[in-house]
């Protein structure tokens, strides 16, 4: 059961979006959300944790143009009640970003031979689950909203998932990601539908789980890539973007 949290009315600018973003109270989602909000949008989030929700939507401010919704990405029940509760609260879905998800802690604690041979069995299934089904799951949710308001759908993908890693299960996942948004774009280039993946390369936040790379750029970096996207005009779909610091070699 998805729960709103936050649901005043107001009003917003004619050519405000309505943008739905998943895992949005940390990282990437935090940042592209407060980025929308700043330029006049609609952002509903969805996150797992309402305390963490509820602390996110008080901190944002713009009570009249945000919505919070307890959920899980991985659930379709979950999904499919975020959408709607979304289309209910704001008239419309122009936008989708499907955010949530990461690797799971025994990517960073596992030998040289990579998470396959020494990592945690155990740990891998709300990592594949939440990195490949969710995805999935908000595509089937929103996209016939998408269709209605000729909107896009933004998937983050991972440099991962275009350049191997020895081992390593994450890496996999986002593979399935950047697959599975080209056959989506072919599903719905017809029916009007934008879809764009956005690879990061090393970012800063709680995905390393405290070790950072010294090269990693900030989520607001990766926040403006998908705002470029979303930001294309109509007739226009853009598919695939790449975002890397300076200095990252792969």
């Amino acid at each position: 059961m998805n729960t709103p949290l936050l649901t005043a009315s107001g009003t917003s600018p004619v050519s405000a979006k309505t943008v739905l973003i998943t895992g949005g109270t940390s990282g990437i989602g935090a940042a592209t959300a407060r980025l929308l909000l700043g330029r006049g949008h609609r952002v509903a989030i969805t996150g797992r944790d309402p305390g963490r929700l509820k602390t996110f939507l008080d901190e944002t401010g713009h009570p009249d143009r945000v919505l919070g919704l307890v959920a899980d990405a991985a659930d379709w029940e979950s999904t499919r009640t975020a959408v709607g509760d979304t289309v209910e609260r704001f008239g419309a879905l122009d936008a989708a970003v499907a955010n949530a998800g990461g690797a799971s802690p025994d990517h960073f604690t596992a030998g040289s031979t990579g998470v396959v041979d020494d990592g945690a069995p155990e740990l891998w299934a709300p990592m594949v689950l939440a990195n490949v089904l969710g995805p999935a799951l908000l595509a089937k949710a929103a996209l016939p909203h998408l269709e209605r308001a000729h909107g896009r759908l933004v998937l983050i993908g991972s440099v991962a998932g275009i350049k191997n890693s020895p081992g390593n299960l994450y890496s996999a996942t986002k593979w399935a990601v950047v697959g599975f948004a080209e056959n989506l774009r072919l599903h719905a280039t017809n029916r009007g539908i934008g879809v764009t993946v956005v690879n990061p390369g090393m970012i800063d936040t709680a995905f390393w789980h405290g070790q950072v790379p010294p090269l990693a750029m900030g989520p607001h970096a990766v926040a403006e890539a998908i705002h470029f996207a979303l930001d294309q005009p109509t007739g226009i779909d853009l598919n695939t973007l790449t975002i890397r610091p300076l200095g990252q070699p792969t």
